[in-house]
């Protein structure tokens, strides 16, 4: 079994358990389930940068990234520094994030949000929207093309927008469809952790250009961006690299500085 199965296999245990503790109703009585969720896809197709900024304290392949951030000083930093939203990480068990990371950065910042989690069940969307999410990902490697329509159009109804992501054409054909906003290509593969900007570079001309284009992971260059728009990439999800720093928003400001000024 590797890392993704088992990641997956862990998360339908605590999604379990989390609807046996919390109602839906009780997620839908929330104070920020009604309000409006800017938009990421058009913030990116309207910026020079197109960078989302992550909040990471760890991950499966590198232990620790950052064990002592203050997730809302992170997310303030981030905001300053012009980036076109936040990606916040609130697995427990392997990324060491919480729902609450993003209650906190949704309570400092106005710009858009994205829950990254392993998103299997509708549950998990409520749980989004009731902390405050304006985006959702959903990876195509652990969804059937049936659930990843079923979320996906979800995640419509309650004003949000998604976020697919794929490692494979594979993957991709398999999901494409009217209730996506942005398709990603992590350039990491989930299954050994190695990374790859070819992946972004060889299924660049296989999405079409209805979507907007995400690269996810490895990029800790401005020179990599570049290279990465040539091939019709508006957004690049950007952590590690931020979060590595002693103060990821300062990182992220002289990032974007050195963007615009190429």
């Amino acid at each position: 079994m590797n890392i993704l199965d088992k990641i997956i296999v862990d998360k339908r245990k605590e999604v379990a358990l989390k609807k046996s503790i919390l109602p839906i109703s009780q997620l839908e009585a929330s104070v920020l389930f009604e309000r409006q969720c800017p938009s990421l896809s058009k913030a990116l197709r309207n910026s020079e940068t197109g960078i989302i900024a992550e909040h990471k304290r760890r991950s499966p392949s590198k232990q620790t990234i950052n064990q002592n951030t203050n997730v809302a000083q992170v997310a303030k930093g981030y905001e300053r520094a012009g980036v076109c939203g936040m990606s916040v990480l609130t697995d427990i068990k392997y990324f060491g994030g919480s729902l609450e990371d993003l209650l906190l950065a949704r309570v400092v910042v106005n710009m858009p949000l994205l829950r990254k989690e392993f998103i299997i069940d509708e549950y998990q969307i409520l749980e989004a929207k009731a902390h405050g999410a304006d985006v959702i990902l959903l990876i195509a490697a652990v969804l059937s093309k049936d659930k990843i329509k079923t979320l996906s159009e979800l995640a419509k109804s309650l004003d949000m927008e998604v976020l697919l992501e794929v490692h494979n054409e594979e993957e991709l054909q398999k999901s494409i469809m009217p209730s996506l906003d942005m398709l990603g290509v992590n350039n990491r593969d989930l299954k050994t952790f190695e990374v790859s900007l070819e992946t972004s570079k060889s299924l660049s001309d296989k999405i079409p250009s209805e979507f907007v284009k995400v690269s996810e992971s490895g990029m800790s260059s401005v020179e990599a961006i570049k290279e990465l728009r040539q091939y019709g990439y508006q957004g690049f999800l950007i952590g590690e690299n931020f979060m590595k720093t002693d103060n990821p928003g300062e990182s992220a400001k002289k990032f974007v500085g050195k963007l615009k000024a190429n």
